[in-house]
């Protein structure tokens, strides 16, 4: 066995080894080293840079940052977009990255959250009440969870494969309701979604359909709160469970974990945070129908994921940013999205299948196997 003090020698996988550290153990290592250094700052101090990070995407709107801004489309429009791609990141990050299920049709639990606002809020829905919008938002939240429950509870004992082809249906199945449903209105949709209320001094609404900001500030904030509250939750007691569950399930089942239990938990909460996103979408375009919600939309919002890092709030937002934000800074190129995508979730899964910002224990878990596996391969040889 070599020691610290050895030269660097490559492994039977091509990589640099010194001592027992492989170029991707010090990757590992770096991003802990950062990690400890940030946490060991005065409570104060990261409190003050969050602050002052959150400022500046509120001022972002208003920013004549050099390169930044969308030449082809409306900056704010854009920003709104991104936020709601990372409200859905972070709803599925819960599903994906922390309880370890592979949901692929998370589309529909977005399709559902915009339909509950349009149904129950548009004056053309046979189904129309008199809620206000801020009613209408508990609904649609409500309403997705209640089919994060009705899909997980006879689907959640499926592992793997199975459970990606099952919730992919579930995506397609919400998708087809949607076109052949009279309530839905097809293809036609359903237009005059309520927005927000408020209005200016001068009497025009706040949330209009010129002035995009305000959309925008109001996704920024509920994405805020819905990543403070999901943090709590992955360090609390069900979090563990979850992550415990993500690793090995049937380990954690000898451990005492209900497993059927926490990931119904999970599928709920995804669902509901999905839910939330789609009402969003839904109240700033006004108007939806079901060519919102294909299964391509689903795949975008898995590849966010697993393209900035499963199981770490600050890898999924980057991974939804870059997802969204991309294509509409350059339009241009639009038509070759799906192929820069793919070539791009290739490259990630061969040099850095823990994504652009791994969690710790993820990126550590990977480490692991694949020293055990250049193990093997020296062993062998």
């Amino acid at each position: 066995m070599s020691t610290g003090g050895d030269a660097p020698r490559r492994s039977a996988g091509g990589r640099f080894v010194d001592g027992l550290r492989t170029v991707d153990e010090r990757r590992v290592a770096g991003l802990a080293g950062i990690r400890s250094r940030w946490r060991a700052l005065p409570l104060v101090v990261r409190i003050a840079a969050l602050a002052a990070v959150a400022v500046f995407f509120y001022l972002l709107p208003n920013l004549a940052i050099p390169l930044i801004p969308t030449p082809d489309t409306n900056f704010a429009s854009v920003l709104f977009t991104v936020a709601v791609y990372v409200l859905v990141a972070v709803g599925l990050n819960v599903v994906i990255g922390l309880a370890g299920l592979l949901d692929l049709g998370y589309i529909g639990f977005f399709a559902v959250g915009a339909y509950s606002v349009a149904i129950f809020g548009s004056p053309a829905s046979p189904l129309a009440t008199k809620y206000p919008w801020l009613m209408l938002i508990p609904i649609a939240i409500a309403v997705s969870m209640v089919s994060g429950v009705i899909l997980g509870g006879p689907t959640l004992r499926l592992r793997g494969d199975y459970l990606a082809i099952v919730t992919l249906g579930f995506g397609e199945i919400v998708r087809l309701i949607a076109v052949n449903w009279s309530i839905t209105n097809g293809q036609i949709g359903i237009p005059n979604v309520p927005a927000p209320p408020g209005k200016f001094p001068d009497g025009s609404p706040l949330f209009g359909v010129i002035d995009t900001r305000p959309f925008y500030w109001l996704a920024l904030t509920v994405v805020l709160i819905c990543m403070f509250g999901v943090k709590l939750l992955e360090n609390s007691r069900v979090g563990r469970s979850w992550l415990a569950i993500r690793e090995d399930e049937d380990a954690a089942e000898l451990m005492g974990v209900p497993s059927f239990k926490f990931k119904l938990w999970a599928f709920a909460i995804g669902a509901g945070l999905g839910g939330l996103s789609g009402a969003l979408f839904a109240s700033r375009q006004g108007f939806i129908n079901s060519n919102s919600f294909d299964v391509l939309t689903s795949v975008l919002f898995v590849a966010a994921v697993v393209l900035g890092g499963a199981g770490n709030l600050a890898g999924v937002t980057l991974g939804a940013v870059l997802i969204s934000y991309l294509p509409e800074r350059f339009r241009g190129a639009a038509e070759y999205r799906f192929l820069f995508f793919g070539l791009a979730l290739i490259a990630i899964m061969i040099f850095r299948p823990q994504g652009l910002i791994p969690s710790r224990r993820r990126a550590v878990e990977l480490a692991d196997r694949k020293r055990e596996a250049e193990e093997e391969v020296t062993a062998g040889a």
